[in-house]
């Protein structure tokens, strides 16, 4: 059996073997480090949820995947994202429709999310020009980096734009595309974003943005389109996209018309 003893000369309690349970022993200590086994597993465990969620969402299928992390940054912060699912095919083409992004030197987006307009650019910019990407949400900008390799993504506010221009080495941007829900913003935000694009972007350039047809009589969005005519010279607005997820048009924007 085993039982603990009492040392005299140490002072202290230890654990002894007695009689015909002699092979207990290795067992228990068998069974501590096991112990000690899975309590550091737990804590790799603990450490790594947010990893493990990452690799259960890419043993998905792509476009599900897509949907389920869009989902969850909705529900984290309903106000920043403005929609619960991702912008459709049809809305990224409407919003690089008339776009020459393969000349382009500089093309900025804002808020891409999880990447249903960067895709597109990705395929239609040239070899040299430089794509930014400006992502508030974390966890959005860590999937943007894993999935599109080539895309220089900061986790940042999109009113810092020139701070990354200039680590570019870019004066302008040529192209500033937006996927922002500007509806859901404070005026205050609004303006330091559209200060901060009209200060980026080139005197022949574009800023090309989408608003949702649901919400365009909302007083934000109302107000976002007349600091729109306050700042661009031109000023046009495509067909309601009704293959999207709030149905959105497309504003195109130029300093000069």
């Amino acid at each position: 059996m085993l039982l603990y003893e009492h040392d005299r000369d140490a002072g202290q309690t230890r654990l002894v073997q007695r009689g015909a349970t002699e092979n207990v022993l290795p067992w228990f200590r068998a069974a501590k480090s096991m112990n000690d086994f899975y309590a550091v597993r737990a804590r790799a465990r603990s450490n790594g949820a947010s990893a493990s969620s990452v690799s259960f969402l890419d043993k998905l299928d792509p476009a599900l995947s897509e949907r389920l992390q869009f989902l969850g940054a909705f529900l984290r912060e309903p106000a920043r994202v403005g929609a619960f699912v991702p912008s459709s095919p049809a809305l990224a083409q409407a919003m690089l429709c008339g776009c020459d992004l393969k000349d382009a030197k500089t093309v900025v987006e804002f808020g891409p999310g999880t990447g249903a307009f960067t895709r597109l650019i990705l395929e239609r910019i040239g070899k040299q020009t430089a794509f930014l990407a400006l992502e508030l949400d974390e966890k959005h900008a860590r999937g943007l980096r894993q999935h599109f390799p080539r895309l220089n993504v900061y986790h940042d506010s999109a009113e810092r734009i020139q701070k990354y221009l200039a680590q570019h080495r870019r004066k302008k941007a040529d192209y500033i595309i937006s996927g922002l829900p500007w509806a859901n913003m404070p005026e205050k935000v609004q303006e330091q974003i559209l200060n901060a694009v009209a200060a980026s972007l080139a005197p022949d350039g574009r800023f090309v943005t989408f608003s949702y047809a649901h919400a365009c009589w909302l007083p934000r969005a109302r107000r976002f389109r007349e600091r729109l005519e306050d700042y661009f010279a031109e000023i046009k607005t495509s067909p309601i996209v009704w293959r999207n997820l709030p149905p959105a048009f497309v504003y195109r924007c130029r300093l000069v018309a």
